[in-house]
């Protein structure tokens, strides 16, 4: 080292640095899980009152899917540049800028005029929100030590598996009670609450200028256009037709083209904006694969269990919500008893119980009949909570057992991109196998009543004498029975398209137990 080095590091101010495991790292820690709970229930927590936000903002149906669908981009978006992002800036200020950011986001949705409006403050609370995620993540590497790591990652997984699990339940709650504009003021106390704590326990440093200007633009611009176009495809995509529609096509093929360069240019950087080289290493590279059918079959439920108890059992999106907090509140009486269980029995084992048990929940749903609602889930989202708990935490180490440092940044953006991109390819893949599979049942249903004339005739003379005897004349009686008739075979088609559907993820999910099994265990100690 040079004189002139050892006079400049001399002369350098020394900052204070936050002891790994103390109380002011846990208090960080918390700060950043509360914070990306916010943000990953606010995926969530429009979905069940959809119908009252677009009755408010006069949107259609069509266009009210854009007020989701802005978030998710968004927040596809600032995943990746969170490294960068809070390198440049520093941790303390990067986060607590974006939870700002993200509180003044949510009061501007509550007060939004339009849906031009609504979509771009729910781009802005997604962007700002988004970066949350992977940041709660980097704080568990990073603050807490090794032996307390599985603490803090059965405690991240309460923020992604239990926050989409009580979202729709919390805000048909809210919507149902007072108004859809509570959807956003619930973030306000909870936000301030994050940056105190964060602002307590992160230490306050100085902006890295070169750190902030040495980025490749070119991979900034590609990722942002890559990923941003995918999400638009995968969430609009099955309400388009696909590749029918020129638009969709259009943003596949920018999509495409963009990611390709992105990945290339990753791969040939010795400074790039995200690491992904990393997944060259063998049990990183398989835990992603355990990442995405997580995020798939995660979300893929949150989305499967809510339409079919809508479209078939016309519940309301209060109903929904007390069925579905049967997959999220279970969970937390699991999760304290995950870092003893880690303890006692070896990660890949409790990651592959935890996938088998959701893939046997799955499987649970395969047999619904007209008569399957509410009463008859509760038990397979017992069994998917009890399942989701064993996925989280152990992958979470499995994924970062051989992670350096300096890598943390990059191995908590490829994860948490992958498993946001796992939920929207389950959700794109379940809307549409849904719809197909529906059409071909009831094509199958139609062409089988001639064969049951005899049975459909009894049907229908049996419903037509029952509506003309509650005042119905009988050319009229005959064609409600007809409609009704044909209602009947649409709920019964639908009804057999999503046990098709259930049974596929179930499939899924064993590919899942293959790939946490084929990781290899991991050495006794960490590598920091």
């Amino acid at each position: 080292m040079s004189v002139l080095q050892q006079s400049q590091q001399a002369s350098a101010p020394a900052y204070e640095q936050v002891e790994r495991g103390s109380n002011r790292a846990w208090i960080a820690v918390f700060g950043g899980l509360i914070g990306a709970f916010m943000a990953i229930l606010d995926i969530q927590i429009t979905n069940a009152s959809m119908k009252e936000i677009q009755g408010g903002l006069g949107a259609t149906l069509e266009e009210g899917s854009w007020i989701a669908t802005a978030y998710l981009v968004a927040e596809m978006i600032a995943i990746p540049l969170s490294g960068w992002l809070s390198k440049g800036l520093d941790i303390r200020r990067y986060m607590l800028w974006n939870s700002a950011i993200f509180i003044v986001a949510s009061l501007l949705c509550s007060i939004a005029w339009n849906l031009e409006s609504m979509i771009a403050f729910r781009a802005m609370q997604g962007f700002f929100g988004g970066a949350l995620i992977p940041m709660a993540f980097r704080l568990i590497l990073e603050y807490l030590p090794d032996d307390k790591r599985a603490v803090g990652m059965a405690l991240f997984g309460v923020t992604a598996t239990f926050a989409p699990s009580i979202g729709p339940t919390l805000g048909g709650w809210l919507t149902e009670q007072f108004s859809w504009h509570y959807l956003f003021y619930i973030n306000v106390p909870p936000g301030l609450l994050v940056m105190s704590m964060l602002a307590y326990g992160l230490v306050k440093k100085p902006i890295n200028w070169p750190e902030l200007k040495n980025v490749d633009m070119s991979s900034i611009i590609t990722m942002a256009l890559g990923m941003g176009c995918l999400e638009v495809v995968l969430e609009e995509g099955s309400r388009k037709e696909w590749f029918s529609s020129d638009f969709i096509r259009d943003l596949a093929i920018i999509s495409a083209i963009n990611i390709v360069i992105f990945v290339y240019l990753q791969l040939k950087r010795s400074n790039p904006l995200v690491n992904l080289k990393l997944l060259g290493h063998r049990d990183f590279a398989l835990s992603t694969i355990a990442y995405f059918l997580l995020g798939l079959a995660l979300f893929s439920s949150i989305y499967m269990v809510p339409l079919y108890l809508s479209q078939v059992q016309d519940y309301n999106s209060l109903e929904i919500g007390e069925v579905l907090m049967w997959m999220g509140f279970p969970q937390l009486l699991i999760l304290p008893f995950m870092p003893k269980l880690m303890e006692r029995f070896d990660d890949r084992y409790l990651a592959g119980f935890g996938f088998f048990m959701f893939g046997v929940s799955y499987y649970m749903n395969c047999h619904m009949t007209a008569d399957f609602a509410g009463p008859q889930l509760i038990a397979s989202m017992v069994v998917r909570a009890i399942g989701q708990p064993f996925i989280m935490v152990p992958i979470g180490m499995l994924a970062t057992a051989h992670i350096r440092k300096e890598e943390n940044a990059s191995a908590s953006t490829v994860l948490n991109v992958i498993r946001n991109l796992g939920g929207a390819v389950g959700i794109a893949l379940v809307a549409t196998l849904t719809d197909n599979l529906s059409r071909s049942h009831l094509a199958h249903i139609k062409e089988t009543v001639p064969a049951v004339s005899s049975m459909a005739n009894e049907y229908l003379a049996a419903t037509a004498n029952m509506l003309q005897a509650s005042g119905s004349d009988p050319v009229t009686a005959g064609l409600q029975a007809s409609a009704l008739l044909g209602k009947t075979m649409a709920k019964q088609a639908s009804i057999q398209a999503y046990n098709d559907v259930f049974f596929i993820m179930s499939a899924l999910l064993m590919v899942a137990v293959v790939a946490v099994l084929s990781i290899r265990k991991p050495a006794a100690t960490v590598i920091n």
